[in-house]
């Protein structure tokens, strides 16, 4: 009996992402090329891939999934949402922003939400990962630190937290500070007062406090901390703006104090793409716009992307379709802005890097491809991922394969024979 109990309990450890998978006949988007591989078999063991070969064959006991010479891609990532975050309009379901004005170190992490209904909704769009961003607080002009998301089946979606600090720049976004040039005034102030606290001599007082208090913690915190971490290359500076005005300022403010910046939305980018291009700042922006949202977008145009990556900008997507699909539509409206950007001019080898490896590269420490070695995030399609009526039919999240079913699925499945 005691014996029974120990191999049950030995088999109940064994994590799930132990088993291998192949999925075979693939056409393999590894994004280590620029065209895929045909009829490839990827190999994936506890939770990383171990090869992906054309032909290759099957071990015994493996789980197959036949992609029936379908596209395969690395997982999506979108380079700027708020799902987990935001369910509906209504006031409870909220937690994008902090009203404390004490303290710019919000930490939205601590709120995501893995039961939200938009969470399986995106992974059922093939978005295995996502930066969740929070909204202006009432700290100008700091938001907070966003946090990548991992959308993994279950409660806990928290990848990484404080991967950057995230600002906020541009007309009408601070009623409490004014003019753009006061909120760069701000910005600048605070990046100097923490150039200035990490560079001054320790004195006797703070060497007593050292001696007698707990050791400080290591790693970024909330607030002042967190800003020193963009000064010390820790963290980057994330800037939502548009107006090029502003772009060229972030781009001086990155020079000026040797911060690595990153733009975020930039409808006005491509005007400075070559000057972008020379200060290595990324840029994630929504390919779908096309109209101005205000004065500051008046310079929107769709080939954006394209003209930034002819450039040698590094470009993600993300806020895809427009503000209200930062948490519900999140997955279809990425794939749909980026076959957009395809046809405004972007090659689609770089519209698929700018959902996988690239916003990884931006936000993270890299990743997003199909090669050996890599996490086994990757989707199975049933068609052209940039097409939005394609659907994902196989989602690997960490070496395990997870549902594709939303709560739309479900709803359709309970009704669908009502009278």
């Amino acid at each position: 009996m005691m014996r029974t109990i120990a191999m049950l309990l030995a088999f109940a450890a064994t994590p799930a992402a132990a088993q291998t998978i192949a999925v075979t006949h693939a056409e393999a988007w590894t994004m280590e090329t620029g065209e895929p591989v045909k009829d490839a078999t990827i190999l994936i063991e506890n939770g990383r891939i171990v090869s992906v070969t054309p032909g290759g064959g099957v071990p015994q006991g493996a789980s197959v999934i036949d992609a029936r010479g379908k596209p395969v891609t690395p997982g999506l990532m979108n380079g700027a949402t708020q799902v987990g975050l935001i369910e509906t309009a209504s006031g409870d379901t909220r937690d994008q922003g902090s009203a404390d004005d004490r303290n710019p170190g919000f930490d939205p992490s601590r709120a995501l939400n893995g039961n939200s209904t938009l969470v399986s909704l995106i992974r059922a769009d093939g978005i295995t990962r996502a930066l969740v961003y929070p909204s202006p607080s009432r700290i100008p002009v700091f938001a907070g630190e966003p946090a990548i998301a991992r959308f993994r089946e279950g409660v806990d979606i928290l990848g990484e937290r404080e991967v950057a600090v995230y600002a906020v720049i541009g007309g009408g976004a601070w009623d409490r500070v004014g003019s753009r040039a006061q909120q760069w005034a701000v910005l600048r102030k605070a990046l100097g007062d923490a150039k200035r606290a990490m560079t001054a001599p320790e004195t006797g007082k703070d060497k007593k406090r050292d001696r007698h208090d707990p050791p400080p913690r290591r790693g970024r915190r909330a607030g002042e901390e967190a800003i020193r971490g963009v000064i010390s290359g820790e963290a980057p500076l994330a800037i939502h703006t548009n107006r090029e005005s502003d772009i060229r300022e972030a781009i001086t403010l990155a020079a000026e104090f040797g911060i690595r910046v990153i733009i975020v939305e930039g409808a006005q980018a491509w005007r400075v793409a070559d000057q972008l291009a020379a200060a290595k700042i990324p840029v994630v922006l929504d390919p779908s716009t096309n109209l101005p949202g205000g004065f500051d977008e008046l310079g929107a145009r769709q080939d954006n992307a394209a003209i930034l990556t002819r450039a040698g900008v590094r470009v993600a997507f993300g806020l895809a379709g427009g503000k209200i699909h930062t948490n519900y539509n999140a997955g279809m409206a990425l794939r749909e802005g980026a076959g957009i950007a395809v046809a405004n001019g972007l090659p689609y080898a770089d519209a698929l890097r700018a959902v996988t490896v690239n916003p990884l590269s931006i936000w993270s420490k890299g990743g997003g491809t199909l090669s050996a070695g890599a996490d086994a995030d990757l989707v199975v399609w049933d068609g052209d991922p940039l097409e939005p009526s394609t659907n994902a039919a196989a989602v690997i999240v960490e070496g395990r394969r997870v549902s594709a079913r939303s709560r739309q699925d479900l709803l359709a499945e309970r009704y669908k024979d009502a009278r």
